[in-house]
């Protein structure tokens, strides 16, 4: 089957879903889009990466989180930025097969007829794990960034896309990266999308 096909991937902080993510692409030979949405967006609005980076990112922002929490008393510039990432995800999935990491990509995809929406997740423990020996954070800072991240994760996906970002009602897969680990979880999930689309 020659039709693109578009692989969504939502995932918990410390799940190691961006890396999952990274040699799934890799493993198919299709494009990996993340961060890469961040700096088409910034051009599009003709903003600094750092000002769309800051709210995508609330968490990381004290004073963003303080005035504008995601998903809260939405600002014209959080709106706008869901508009530009909504046109660019959509154009991407339009040009050819390929994963996009997160920005509700899942709801944004959703009358794509070619489409598999994943959500990676691990227990707490597994997820601190790698937020201090991937990732070399400090235990305190790591569940900091756990707690907030999380949180801001959930309030924007809730807001923009009405139901939250591990509903299963809106999956087709859902794993556990720490049963597994990255490579395993990979290959796992490689097979589902060459099953589900027919690939050689």
């Amino acid at each position: 089957m020659n039709e693109k096909y578009v692989v969504t991937i939502t995932r918990q902080f410390g799940s190691l879903g961006r890396p999952i993510a990274r040699k799934v692409s890799e493993a198919l030979g299709i494009e990996y889009y993340d961060r890469d949405i961040v700096d088409l967006t910034a051009k599009s609005l003709e903003l600094p990466v750092s000002t769309i980076s800051d709210v995508e990112e609330s968490a990381k922002s004290a004073f963003f989180n303080m005035s504008y929490p995601l998903g809260m008393g939405t600002t014209a510039i959080q709106d706008s930025i869901f508009a530009a990432q909504r046109n660019i995800i959509t154009d991407l999935a339009d040009k050819g097969s390929c994963i996009i990491v997160g920005r509700c990509s899942d709801h944004i995809l959703k009358d794509h007829s070619q489409i598999i929406n994943v959500f990676i997740y691990a227990p707490y423990s597994a997820r601190l794990c790698n937020c201090v020996e991937r990732l070399n954070m400090q235990p305190a800072e790591a569940k900091k960034m756990i707690a907030e991240v999380d949180k801001a994760r959930e309030s924007y996906h809730k807001h923009y896309c009405g139901y939250s970002m591990s509903d299963k009602d809106y999956k087709h897969v859902m794993l556990d990266s720490s049963l597994l680990g990255v490579d395993e979880t990979c290959d796992v999930l490689v097979d589902i999308i060459k099953k589900r689309f027919h690939l050689n």
